[in-house]
């Protein structure tokens, strides 16, 4: 029988609280958490009211120093934007966080704070509302899309084109939305003979003009004006105007070279069509299929002017086509998309008269055939007002720019193809010519491959299938893109049915 020593077991001391009485475990203050509490206040230094600045024409809060982010009611980024804005937080322990509902128009945001401190040697869990004030108070981009007149711009862009109508224009809007140049864009206005884009940096301005320069023939000036000066800091604030000019010279126009202009371009005949603007002008003999290019420095630097442009253009009916084979070394670059012909036409309003049909050569060979329509210039009856074209003495009686095609309007309504157009403020009311040059650009790009690959066309969900009868060129639903819509709501559109995306 072993003997077993009897276990002695320390009871742990207790002390009385020097407030209550209460038994409590002994602890450098003598006193129980519940007094303790009421003596100590943990979340001091935090404070209770906060203010909150909200942007109406956003919807964005503004997170110090200058940062507007968006968000939604009892959020978790609005929550966190709360809680950044509480000095004293990071020296206590968070534990919960939520909001507690108030109305949405009442311009208050109550969010209520569970946190835990070491006070006296004990750890004390406290809760606690911050009331937070909602002030109104607007953005910088908002403040300057806001400004009274347009008066808080830092940098404008004038692009401007001279001519009678606006399908360069057009054409130019498809490269902005295809490259996105419109993105840092605070506003942008259409203006009669071109638009303007307003910014607020003066180097997304500069991006813009040697955006332009890369992608048309064109030339700016630039001007600054001086808004305020701060003599003690010696700062400067100016406002910087480019102002952009594109070349005259469009699509489909006949034009008179000048002699050096002539020579440069390897003796090309002084009348010649353009065929293309790109970076380049692109310029053809239509009697002998000579082509040549000209940038923008050389044309500003002997500038010379369309002596017909499309809607000048006269009507005639092909009677008879015939292909010409020569085999003649040419020297120069010539074009081998075209095939030189001798064409028989005869004005529209002289079927059925006895007129006698009228011979040309044209570069319209591959394309026109009996009975056809085509637009020309009849340099024989028409009043031209140019010196150089008077010193021409070798002359064409008809030029042929293009051919046509019927039933015109069956052709708009069953297009199977829209475009985005950018969403801007417009000065000028929309015209019925407007609209007009609008279907003739979108003609262009059906009947021209080479311009399609610079444009971003998206399928067309309703069209007519009876424009499938029209002989004129299609667009392939190869070529065409779907549309991608992230959001719920429908894109917004013209009257046209072209998207219209934001300018900014």
């Amino acid at each position: 029988m072993e003997f077993l020593e009897p276990r002695t077991e320390v009871a742990e001391q207790k002390i009385l609280c020097c407030e209550c009485g209460t038994l409590v475990a002994p602890n450098p203050a003598n006193m129980c958490v519940a007094c303790i509490r009421t003596r100590v206040d943990v979340s001091e230094g935090i404070p209770k009211q906060a203010i909150l600045h909200f942007c109406r024409f956003c919807e964005r809060y503004l997170q110090p120093p200058n940062t507007w982010i968006p968000c939604t009611l009892e959020s978790r980024e609005l929550l966190a934007l709360c809680l950044k804005k509480l000095k004293g937080l990071n020296k206590v322990r968070l534990v919960d966080a939520s909001f507690i509902w108030t109305e949405p128009h009442s311009k208050r945001v109550k969010v209520n704070i569970t946190i835990q401190g070491e006070a006296m040697g004990a750890i004390l869990q406290q809760s606690f509302v911050v009331e937070y004030t909602v002030h109104y108070q607007m953005c910088e981009v908002c403040c300057r899309q806001k400004g009274s007149d347009g008066e808080a711009w830092k940098a404008l862009v004038q692009i401007r084109q001279r001519t009678v109508h606006k399908k360069t224009l057009f054409y130019l809007e498809q490269l902005i939305l295809k490259h996105e140049m419109h993105r840092d864009a605070m506003t942008i206005k259409e203006t009669e003979g071109g638009i303007n884009f307003y910014y607020t940096a003066k180097n997304n301005a500069r991006k813009m003009v040697d955006f332009l320069l890369s992608v048309i023939p064109c030339q700016y000036k630039t001007s600054q004006e001086l808004v305020s000066h701060d003599i003690q800091s010696n700062v400067f604030n100016y406002k910087y105007t480019y102002f952009v000019e594109i070349t005259p010279i469009c699509k489909d126009e006949v034009v008179c070279l000048t002699g050096g202009i002539s020579r440069y371009l390897n003796h090309m005949a002084q009348i010649a069509i353009c065929t293309r603007i790109s970076d380049n002008i692109h310029l053809m003999d239509p009697c002998t299929l000579k082509i040549g290019q000209l940038n923008s420095t050389q044309f500003f630097k002997d500038q010379f002017g369309a002596i017909c442009h499309q809607k000048q253009l006269r009507e005639f009916m092909v009677m008879n086509v015939e292909p010409i084979r020569s085999k003649e070394k040419q020297y120069g670059p010539h074009s081998t998309k075209h095939v030189l012909a001798d064409v028989w036409v005869l004005p529209l309003n002289c079927l059925g008269t006895d007129d006698d049909e009228i011979h040309t050569r044209s570069h319209l060979g591959g394309v026109l055939q009996c009975g056809d329509y085509v637009l020309g210039f009849d340099v024989e009856h028409a009043v031209v007002n140019n010196p150089i074209f008077d010193k021409v003495k070798q002359r064409p009686d008809i030029i042929l720019v293009k051919k046509i095609y019927p039933n015109k309007m069956k052709r708009n309504k069953g297009r199977n193809f829209k475009l985005k157009r950018m969403q801007r403020m417009t000065s000028v009311s929309e015209t019925a010519t407007e609209n007009g040059d609008y279907n003739d650009f979108l003609e262009d790009l059906e009947e021209d491959p080479d311009l399609r690959k610079n444009v971003n066309m998206y399928k067309k969900e309703e069209w007519m299938a009876e424009a499938e009868e029209v002989l004129a060129p299609r667009v392939g639903l190869e070529e065409l893109l779907d549309e991608l819509d992230l959001s719920a709501a429908p894109a917004e559109t013209d009257e046209q049915g072209n998207m219209l995306t934001e300018g900014a």
